[in-house]
């Protein structure tokens, strides 16, 4: 069943209440579609385009019983969290580094291989891989001349129940960057 937060937040987005949307997705046959196809029709049928349509069709898929909340549509469940930060994107970026560039393990598990730091003109990433398989992303990008945004997406992972061992983790690591 979807979380109320969900479609409170897509009927506001959309303008359509909830119990419309499951009608008509139901009435097109949105059950027997993959994912892309929903978001499809979503875009085609009713105009809402875009990360609108997506969440449309994640609550939908949701409401149906084929996922849970936190699970993608390949299956695997994944946790992502951020927080603004004063300063620059590459400030940003050092403090994270300075913040987890000692550890060898998140959570207890331990990092495989070694982090990979990269830039873009408008992007800050930071990646590693766990020991479980699982893949941890930080990206950073500037919001505003003084304010940049740091992201952290943990991938791959096996359940609903580690994404919410997972989130407090990140969001305890991330508080200890400050503002």
């Amino acid at each position: 069943m979807t979380r109320p937060s969900n479609t409170d937040a897509i009927e506001k987005g959309t303008g359509r209440d909830w119990s419309e949307w499951i009608d008509l997705l139901d009435s097109a046959g949105a059950k027997g579609l993959p994912h892309n196809e929903i978001a499809r029709l979503i875009q085609d049928e009713w105009g809402t385009t875009g990360w609108w349509a997506q969440s449309v069709t994640v609550a939908y898929e949701q409401q149906i019983g084929r996922r849970v909340p936190g699970q993608d549509c390949n299956g695997e469940f994944s946790v992502s969290v951020s927080k603004t930060l004063t300063g620059t994107m590459d400030e940003a970026l050092s403090s994270w580094v300075t913040l987890v560039g000692g550890r060898t393990e998140f959570s207890d598990v331990a990092i495989f291989g070694d982090a990979a730091v990269s830039a873009t003109e408008k992007w800050r990433y930071w990646r590693c891989t766990l020991e479980d398989g699982t893949r941890v992303g930080v990206t950073i990008h500037q919001k505003s001349p003084d304010r940049a945004t740091l992201g952290i997406g943990h991938e791959k992972l096996e359940s609903a129940d580690a994404v919410e061992h997972w989130r407090p983790f990140w969001k305890t690591l991330v508080a200890e960057l400050g503002d």
